[in-house]
Formats: C-alpha cells, sequence, structure tokens
C-alpha cells in the first residue's frame, strides 16, 4: 500500500472512529433529526465549550472559556482554528448581521462587540453604576437591540471582593436598545437565569431560570420591555436554541426539544456530563452544533435553525 492510501486510510479511520453511535438512543416523536444521522465528535481537548454562535455563512464560533480562548469552526471543511486569544472569559455569543461578533465578557462582568480582526468594543461595563454580576447568554431580536442574561457563577479568576459580593441586587435580565442609549431590566423574579433565545418571527422571548428548572416564554414590546409571562416547561436549561417550526431545544443532560406548545418531541443524548450549549450551523442551518464539556459535536437535521 503506498504513502498516500495509508494517509486517506488513516483519515477515514480517524473519522470513523469521531462518529458516536446514538442513533438507537435518540427520542424523535416528529422526525426532526435527519434519516440515519448520527453524532460527530468534531473536536475535543478543550476545558469547557461554551457560547456557539453562527455567523452568515454557516461558520460556528465557541469558547473555551476556562483557556480565555475563542475558536472557529469552518463549515465547509470541518476543521476548527484559533479566532482569538485573551477573549475576556467570553460565554454566550451571537453575530450581528454586520458580521460583529457580541459576546458576554465576564472576566470583567462586561459585554463585548469583536470585529473579524478580534478587535474589541465593550458595550457595557456596568449598570447604574454597578458591576453586572457576569453577562451570561444574549439574544439579538430582528427589530434591533438585545436581550442579556445577568446569573451570579462565583469565577476563580476573580479577585477580591467581586468573587464574594454581587454588586447589583439580583440576578436579572436586561434590554439594551439597538442605539445603546438604554439599557433596563425587563425580567427581575427569577432565580438563576441564564439560557435565553426569541421566538421566528421576533414576538416572544424564552428565557431559561436554570436556578428554579423552568423556562418561561414572554411577549416582546416594541419598547424591549417584556409581558405575559407564562410558563413554558418544567425543566431549565445552560445554553439553548429555536428551529424555524418554533421547536426549542434546551441543554443540559444532553440536548431536549420541545415544540412551541411546550411538549418534549425529542430528546439528544450527548456522551458528557453536561451539555452547555446549542446552535444551528452549516449554510442550510441544519446541522446542529453542541458544545458538550471538553469536545464539539455535529448532528445532521430535518429542521433548520433561525439564527
Amino acid at each position: 500500500m503506498n504513502l498516500t492510501k495509508k494517509m486517506l486510510l488513516g483519515s477515514a479511520l480517524a473519522y470513523s472512529l469521531s462518529i458516536i453511535h446514538v442513533q438507537a438512543q435518540i427520542e424523535d416523536k416528529r422526525g426532526i433529526v435527519e434519516k440515519g444521522a448520527e453524532l460527530v465528535k468534531v473536536q475535543d481537548g478543550f476545558s469547557f465549550t461554551e457560547g456557539p454562535a453562527v455567523n452568515r455563512f454557516g461558520d460556528v464560533f465557541f469558547t473555551d472559556q476556562p483557556n480565555n480562548k475563542i475558536y472557529k469552526w469552518n463549515a465547509i471543511s470541518n476543521e476548527v482554528s484559533l479566532f482569538k486569544d485573551e477573549a475576556g472569559r467570553s460565554n454566550g455569543m451571537y453575530f450581528m448581521l454586520d458580521g460583529n461578533l457580541l459576546t458576554c465578557a465576564d472576566e470583567d462582568n462586561q459585554l463585548w462587540s469583536i470585529d473579524s480582526d478580534g478587535d474589541v468594543q465593550i458595550l457595557i461595563s456596568a449598570f447604574k453604576g454597578k458591576k453586572l454580576n457576569g453577562p451570561n447568554d444574549l439574544w439579538v431580536r430582528p427589530k434591533g437591540g438585545l436581550f442579556f442574561t445577568d446569573p451570579l457563577y462565583v469565577r476563580p479568576y476573580w479577585e477580591g471582593i467581586r468573587g464574594k459580593e454581587m454588586e447589583q441586587d439580583g440576578e436579572h435580565v436586561y434590554f439594551l436598545s439597538e442605539d445603546r442609549a438604554e439599557l433596563f431590566r425587563v425580567a427581575e423574579d427569577l432565580v438563576k437565569p441564564n439560557g435565553i433565545v426569541g421566538s421566528p418571527d421576533g414576538k416572544y422571548l424564552y428565557v431559561a431560570d436554570i436556578g428554579d428548572k423552568k423556562t418561561y416564554k414572554y411577549e416582546i414590546r416594541e419598547d424591549g420591555y417584556l409581558t405575559n409571562k407564562e410558563l413554558f416547561c418544567e425543566m431549565g436549561s445552560d445554553g439553548m436554541t429555536i428551529d424555524s417550526r418554533g421547536n426549542l431545544y434546551l441543554t443540559g443532560d444532553g440536548v431536549t426539544v420541545f415544540d412551541r406548545k411546550g411538549e418534549k418531541i425529542a430528546h439528544i443524548p450527548v456522551p458528557a456530563k453536561w451539555t452547555a450549549n446549542v446552535v444551528f450551523g452549516s449554510l442550510d442551518r441544519k446541522t446542529l452544533f453542541i458544545t458538550a464539556m471538553d469536545a464539539v459535536y455535529t448532528l445532521r437535521m430535518k429542521t433548520q435553525g433561525v439564527w
């Protein structure tokens, strides 16, 4: 066997070993997973993966928060490369239409905007003169303006009193206007808000209260305030996403999917103690990209992502 054939065989073997055979365990009542699709481990060796965000080309950027890095998964080549070092301990992220990447940079409890060259603009550094707890996840509505959650997770890299006491009076959800001139709270009665995402039509906001093991649905007013809070499902979530049918994808024990009425319709097991976040990638937005502990995974879907 010549060297080229050996290399090709080695590559094929390495790829086959990355396929996680969970098809038999996938619970899929509505046929949202592509027939015959299996979970693929794209890459491991990270410390803790989080914050997947998709750009307009379908590439997914994600964080390795303990190592303070942001990586890029190329949707065409299936390769992972480093995008930014010294990334502000970024957690949840979201791409703007102009290509700027918004990140919840909790190293200094801030919200950042990062351009394609990796240059940073600080959008938020405080609320009413006091440090935020640590922005965690965010979503940008189609009409403009963004919502973000601000739970408290004490970080080992915080120093002094910051690691012991919160400056805010609780863990809340905030809205930042499109012109960045207004910042105000829109939900103040949650235990520990975490994952957040909006509906395809931009009319509703879903917020996971991971501290109370519940996810809520709100109507979004024109001015950014929230009304008509209702219980969506009896499950909290770390990060989450939504598809074009309005199905909501929650994380924690793998990925659990609920339809727009809050009925559980699918569960995708992931071979990790904790599944942190999920987003739809690839140009057709039919590749579910999953961050879980030290690795990232993909799964081909019939349903199509929105954001």
